[in-house]
């Protein structure tokens, strides 16, 4: 997936009321970009560390500026989570992806309860419909290539465990989708030291049923580009 506009670069310098972040530019002037990720971003920041922003020169945007991606010690992350659902869906599509094999159609937000939604729906000829929910990753573990999830507790993912483990008990399939947005990973946990209650849930949740797969896109100058399937351990 290409970057959806002009990429500028710039230096991080840092990050207030969570959805707004100070850069400063090529030349030296200093702006404010729209910072699309609602977590912690622990591990996701650096004073002076590179950035890849893209420009929007649009009127009806209060910001002209979107954070896209840093580069840290470890290398570039993805720090933008409004791409992630885009990017698995890109994957799916490219159809090079066994988990995916023999479904055709990817229905974007099914309802799946009076109260909930998952992040897709994939249906194909004679199989049973897969539901998906895709969960942005960024989070450096204490290992070297350790990436992990989630990065606060988040009652939300697990709820989003208990909707999947019913739906698998009413003849669906599940899955849960680790997007992960740092080049360096080379697998995946889930961040007990963070959410062990998400942590505990998910292990459960895979063992009745909910099938996990984690996907790792590489940043570069001209996007963010799926790369392979990576291991886990739960």
């Amino acid at each position: 997936m290409n970057w959806p506009g002009q990429r500028v670069e710039a230096q991080f310098i840092g990050r207030r009321k969570r959805f707004l972040a100070d850069m400063r530019l090529q030349d030296g002037s200093v702006i404010t970009a729209h910072c699309a990720n609602t977590g912690s971003m622990a591990t996701c920041m650096a004073a002076n560390a590179p950035c890849y922003l893209t420009h929007h020169p649009d009127p009806k945007r209060k910001l002209a500026y979107s954070w896209q991606a840093i580069q840290m010690p470890d290398g570039w992350v993805g720090i933008n989570t409004s791409r992630a659902n885009a990017l698995v869906r890109e994957a799916f599509e490219s159809g090079t992806i066994a988990h995916f094999a023999g479904y055709q159609h990817w229905q974007a937000e099914p309802k799946v309860s009076d109260h909930s939604r998952l992040d897709a729906c994939l249906t194909g000829a004679d199989l049973p419909a897969l539901y998906v929910e895709v969960k942005n990753v960024t989070l450096l573990g204490d290992q070297p290539g350790l990436v992990t999830f989630p990065d606060a507790v988040t009652e939300r993912g697990t709820k989003h465990l208990a909707e999947m483990q019913r739906l698998i008990q009413l003849g669906h399939r599940a899955m849960l989708c680790f997007c992960v947005q740092r080049n360096s990973a080379a697998y995946f946990a889930p961040a007990a030291f963070i959410d062990p209650t998400y942590a505990e849930t998910l292990r459960v949740a895979h063992q009745s049923g909910v099938l996990i797969l984690v996907l790792h896109f590489e940043i570069g100058p001209s996007g963010i580009h799926y790369r392979r399937p990576l291991p886990y351990t739960l």
